[in-house]
């Protein structure tokens, strides 16, 4: 036999990944890879980090990738091992997060035999999935694992499902080195610069220009934000936020209104309304921003930069179509833009900031905190107090969230000045998502401050993986706002369905604090205001990982809301707000 052949398809396998700089697998064992974790226990290059559920596997290596910007690697069994991914890949794909997850199968002569612990994997994940591939033949298995990894970074990324029938992972096969480039999949990455130059044009005859920026910024590097923020300080142009790309721009700077959308700030919400230019940049017009596509930004000329050509004209027609990496397509911008002769209104431009000014003076954000020694406390307040530690303690903050009520809170109060600082699950809204995520960030990040901000119903879809953080002594923070309803739900029902509360009170919730014990973290609790400050504190100081069960007032809501399928300006701001005349009207929303 030739010295090629003298590795087993599990060693190929851990070559390939190595070969792709991958440092971690995140993974559950089982039957069908069994020879993979053999060849893992042999070697020491890479990491196994053992999840306790498959799903979490999953939200862990998005953590990681989505933190890091390389691709999360995912090892799971067959059978159940590759269902319990499917939410996880599912999730990847809404938010275009790059993976790898690498599932077992039965032998290939037992495909379609109704094998133990066989499921039709590449049927199942086709659509949960960028790609996915079932490896029939020994001598595909490394270019179809580097292949993989090619696909889940390139263009828009993705997750890539690979199955692996045992025997593939037994037999012995040549390895094949990396193709130097794909043979048909060859992502667009420059800017057309004759749409570059109609996009400047547009952008120098704006009077009430907007810059809506998404994940898509944060996906192409931090040279893309970088270059967002050039291009917005040289135009003077507001910008704004989708959830998942907060962080592209500083937070801190005075011309970020906000994150946009279904609870956004007031002014963002209202200057996308009403410009007449508006910039999309890795955004694909999610209707959660969008609000009534009919009533969306209506007196706008539109440029879309997107990777992916199939997010362009797919939701909201554009003038202005630029297919490219989002980065070089804003370094281009910002040198045809200092290039062009052509002046920009500026009286036009001072005047459309006083407008934003005035907008910015509602204050959609405010909210009124008891502060008597007893007082209840706000989940805005108890955000804002954890911002604003961690800032004074000069800390690199990482934040997950899980998905509610304070998922929201969070992307509203928590303010970020860096990408890949912000976890959280868009597309999909995957309770249970933020604590892998966390445990997934802080692998790749051991000496950071990790905080996985949760409901307390949605911190227990997946909290077996606080047994994951004490195997690995990872220090996550787990900062429950608890207000023992299922926080959004319970508001929606307020809201649109009468107050009548169907199934949304959690009435057997654990003690957090004995569950933190039971394993092997640290519990804490703060039930009034005047406790908060030092549970943030504590629990900040303390070396190991933390669960702190905030209570807080049961019957707040997330205001700014724009009910579904509503417009940017028919929103929702509270009670806040309602002397100012900005009253509900019979339809749940706002008179503004």
């Amino acid at each position: 036999m030739s010295a090629e052949w003298t590795q087993s398809g599990a060693e190929i396998l851990l070559r390939a990944l190595k070969d792709q700089g991958v440092e971690v697998i995140f993974g559950y064992p089982g039957g069908a890879v069994l020879p993979i974790y053999d060849a893992l226990f042999q070697q020491n290059a890479i990491r196994h980090i053992l999840v306790r559920h498959e799903q979490a596997a999953v939200h862990a290596a998005e953590g990681y990738a989505r933190s890091t910007g390389k691709v999360g690697v995912v090892l799971v069994t067959s059978g159940p091992g590759a269902t319990n991914a499917v939410t996880g890949l599912v999730d990847a794909l809404m938010d275009s997060i790059p993976l790898v997850c690498l599932t077992g199968q039965v032998p290939t002569h037992l495909i379609g035999n109704d094998a133990f612990q066989e499921a039709d994997t590449t049927g199942i994940t086709r659509p949960a999935t960028k790609h996915n591939y079932l490896v029939k033949r020994g001598e595909d298995l490394a270019r179809v694992v580097h292949e993989a990894f090619y696909v889940a970074r390139s263009g828009r990324p993705g997750p890539v499902v690979v199955d692996l029938p045992k025997d593939i992972v037994i037999n012995k096969a040549p390895y094949a080195e990396p193709a130097v480039q794909h043979a048909s999949y060859r992502p667009r990455t420059e800017p057309d610069l004759g749409q570059i130059a109609k996009a400047v044009a547009l952008m120098k005859q704006a009077k009430r220009p907007m810059i809506y920026a998404g994940g898509g910024v944060i996906n192409a590097g931090p040279a893309a934000s970088d270059a967002l923020t050039r291009l917005a300080r040289m135009t003077g142009f507001p910008v704004t936020n989708t959830l998942m790309g907060l962080g592209c721009y500083p937070a801190s700077d005075p011309q970020f209104l906000g994150m946009l959308g279904m609870h956004g700030t007031y002014e963002a919400n209202l200057a996308m309304h009403g410009c007449d230019m508006l910039l999309a940049v890795g955004a694909r017009f999610d209707d959660r921003v969008t609000g009534r596509l009919n009533a969306f930004s209506p007196d706008s000329r539109k440029i879309h930069i997107d990777i992916d050509g199939s997010s362009i004209n797919k939701n909201v027609p554009v003038e202005v179509p630029i297919i490219a990496d989002a980065g070089k397509a804003l370094a281009a911008l910002v040198a045809a833009w200092q290039a062009s002769d052509a002046p920009s209104d500026k009286p036009a431009l001072a005047s459309w900031w006083r407008q934003i000014d005035t907008w910015r003076g509602k204050d959609s954000l405010k909210f009124t905190q008891n502060m008597a020694r007893g007082g209840i406390i706000k989940p805005q307040y108890a955000i804002q107090r954890l911002f604003e530690i961690t800032r004074a303690r000069s800390k690199d903050v990482f934040i997950t969230t899980e998905v509610g009520q304070h998922q929201m809170w969070a992307a509203q109060h928590f303010h970020f000045d860096k990408p890949n600082r912000w976890m959280t699950s868009g597309g999909l809204g995957t309770m249970g998502y933020g604590l892998p995520a966390a445990m997934g960030v802080q692998i790749a990040y051991p000496d950071a401050c990790v905080i996985d901000i949760a409901g307390e119903a949605s911190i227990l879809m997946n909290i077996q993986e606080m047994g994951t953080l004490a195997q690995y002594r990872l220090p996550v923070k787990v900062f429950i706002l608890n207000n023992q309803y299922m926080g959004m739900v319970r508001q929606w029902q307020e809201l649109l369905h009468g107050s009548r509360y169907s199934e949304t009170y959690s009435a057997a919730l654990p003690d957090f604090v004995k569950l933190a014990d039971s394993f092997h973290a640290t519990g804490m609790r703060a039930q009034s205001v005047d406790e908060l400050d030092a549970v943030i504190n504590a629990m900040l100081d303390c070396p190991t990982a933390v669960i702190a069960d905030i209570a807080v007032d049961q019957a707040e809501n997330c205001f700014p809301m724009i009910p579904s399928g509503a417009a940017h300006n028919e929103m929702l701001l509270g009670p806040e707000h309602e002397e100012s005349g900005a009253g509900i009207t019979d339809a749940g929303m706002a008179l503004v």
